[in-house]
């Protein structure tokens, strides 16, 4: 009988995600504090996102080539703690760039990697993925709400060390989960290569591409710009909070909604969604409620369109090419258009203004939304095996 390590996944989600509750929002004012500007501010977070263009896919290759997906998670987890120690050690921007390089090169490979690990552990009960993923979320609203309580009574260097013990906590539960098996063969006989060129599948990657470019001044500089105008560190971690609340809300509903709507109707209302929200977030940042309306509508931006976009992944690439399909979403996606986003995102904060980049943003959504209304299939969920 096939038992599914619910909490042991789920607890590997909560560490995971809390350390990015804690990293993400925070980073950014600990290297304020180190008078970076922000052009280097911009390129050093965007390596949390560079490395995953060619990372995901050494890691994937050397889960493959090993046959064991989860000691491969446990060695980058491993390579995470011990690298991030190094942040203790130097303040120079040459030292916290390969710091971070370093860091978000063993970082990159946990996600897709664990994502193919729970999707073939669920084997045909995918609609339970919500459930496991949704404690990755309650991580991230336990870090993001009690560090920015804690960093309007300590010094931003304490991050360092709430971040370090939650890392800790990955690299604890990396060697609780056990490895998955793989569950049949691709439907068909095409290559990773073959798949990737089907229209509705490049559509798809370029589409979420678009999503996470759209994201990238929010991740990068979402904290800063509402600590300047006026908002304390512990409501700004609250309003991170509320965004991720709904989000749990929606991992949720996702196998209601995905019943009754196809999943490229559920991607197109996500996008827009995203057009909304960072046109409230750019030019609305003086009203307290139309931001926390803005942040209430990343149920869908992040909440909705992950669910449907790991569901997609798991319906093109099935089989063997599931933790090759993960690792190419997370690269292309996540890889480069995070990159591209948060570097390119520093850049026009300084020569644009906050106001346009985010309209930037908001027209890199509408580009993701066309996209799919035009190529992707009205695809609805099954419970792929």
């Amino acid at each position: 009988m096939h038992s599914l390590p619910y909490w042991r996944l789920s607890g590997f989600y909560f560490f995971h995600f809390a350390v990015i509750g804690a990293f993400v929002p925070y980073w950014t004012l600990y290297l304020q504090s180190l008078t970076f500007s922000a052009v280097q501010i911009g390129i050093l977070m965007s390596l949390l996102l560079v490395t995953r263009i060619f990372a995901p896919a050494v890691w994937g290759w050397l889960a493959d080539h090993t046959g064991r997906r989860m000691l491969v998670v446990q060695f980058a987890a491993l390579g995470g703690f011990v690298s991030f120690i190094g942040f203790f050690f130097g303040h120079s921007f040459a030292w916290i760039f390969l710091a971070m390089l370093l860091m978000s090169f063993c970082w990159s490979a946990a996600l897709p990697l664990i994502e193919a690990v729970t999707l073939s552990h669920l084997r045909d009960k995918t609609d339970r993925y919500g459930q496991i993923r949704s404690w990755g979320s309650v991580g991230f609203i336990l870090a993001v709400v009690g560090v920015g309580y804690l960093l309007d009574r300590v010094g931003i260097v304490w991050l360092l060390w709430v971040v370090l013990a939650l890392k800790l906590g990955i690299l604890v539960f990396s060697r609780s989960v056990p490895e998955s098996e793989v569950i049949g063969e691709s439907v068909d006989q095409e290559s990773v290569r073959q798949l990737c060129q089907r229209p509705e599948v490049l559509a798809f990657l370029f589409s979420s591409l678009l999503m996470i470019f759209a994201h990238g001044v929010y991740y990068t500089f979402f904290s800063i710009y509402l600590v300047e105008h006026g908002y304390d560190k512990g409501f700004v971690g609250w309003l991170w909070a509320i965004g991720v609340i709904c989000e749990i809300g929606v991992f949720f509903l996702m196998p209601w909604m995905m019943r009754r709507f196809s999943l490229r109707l559920i991607l197109m209302f996500s996008f827009a969604c995203a057009v909304l929200r960072f046109l409230m977030i750019g030019w609305g940042v003086e009203w307290v409620a139309v931001i926390v309306c803005a942040q209430v509508l990343h149920a869908a931006t992040y909440g909705a369109h992950h669910v449907a976009a790991m569901m997609l992944v798991h319906h093109f690439f099935q089989g063997r090419h599931q933790a090759k399909g993960q690792t190419i979403y997370t690269s292309v996606s996540y890889g480069l258009g995070g990159t591209l986003g948060a570097i390119l995102s520093g850049s026009a904060w300084d020569n644009l203004g906050a106001e346009t980049t985010f309209t930037i943003s908001a027209v890199s959504a509408l580009l993701g939304m066309i996209l799919v209304a035009w190529k992707v299939k009205m695809i609805k969920y099954q419970g792929y095996k």
